[in-house]
């Protein structure tokens, strides 16, 4: 039995995961700010995730299909860089930083969408975040707990940028504070290493 269901661990990881601090995330926040495209930039940041999170589960499933012995390190490997991304998040928040926000031009609907792709499919990150971690973490769990925790994965996305483009206003105070960054990256670290226990747990019977 996991420590948490399979919809808050889904959640709870895709958030973790892409709350740090990076420029699709500041790019967000600037649109939400000058009130330019914020709906088809949130619709398409959240769409590439929900794309990216899919491709990471389907792909993983694929490759147990093939070799279901790779289903364990597979897990534990991922739930030790979890692990890991929680220790730097604790680490980070001995000396936070925040969200720095230039004055730019406002673009067109045409131009914003490339700019919105390119800093979704050019961040390396994102590759790891989904189809690495993300995609490992499932091998927790199957059938309908799978469904289940890729539908609380592509939630929290939809729920991060939305809120992320609309809240610009009231996130921008917060999200320029470095102390407020110390308390995300504490609630981040804590909650990642929560989550690789309740990956690892499972495979550890």
């Amino acid at each position: 039995m996991s420590l948490l269901s399979p919809g808050l661990t889904g959640f709870g990881l895709s958030l973790g995961l892409i709350l740090a601090i990076g420029p699709q995330n500041v790019f967000v926040l600037r649109q939400g700010l000058q009130k330019s495209h914020v709906f088809a930039v949130c619709l398409t940041c959240s769409i590439c995730d929900a794309l990216f999170i899919l491709a990471g589960v389907a792909g993983v499933g694929a490759a147990l299909e093939q070799a279901a012995w790779v289903e364990r390190p597979m897990a534990l490997g991922a739930a030790a860089f979890i692990a890991g991304y929680g220790a730097l998040r604790l680490a980070s928040a001995r000396n936070p930083s925040a969200m720095v926000l230039d004055d730019e031009a406002n673009p067109d609907l045409g131009a914003t969408l490339l700019a919105a792709l390119g800093f979704t499919f050019l961040n390396p990150h994102v590759y790891l975040d989904t189809l690495v971690l993300l995609g490992g973490a499932s091998t927790s769990f199957d059938g309908p707990s799978l469904v289940v925790f890729t539908a609380g994965a592509i939630t929290a996305s939809f729920v991060f940028f939305f809120s992320l483009g609309y809240g610009a206003k009231r996130c921008a105070a917060w999200l320029t504070n470095p102390r407020a960054w110390q308390r995300i990256d504490l609630c981040i670290g804590a909650s990642m290493l929560l989550i690789a226990m309740a990956v690892a747990l499972p495979h550890l019977r």
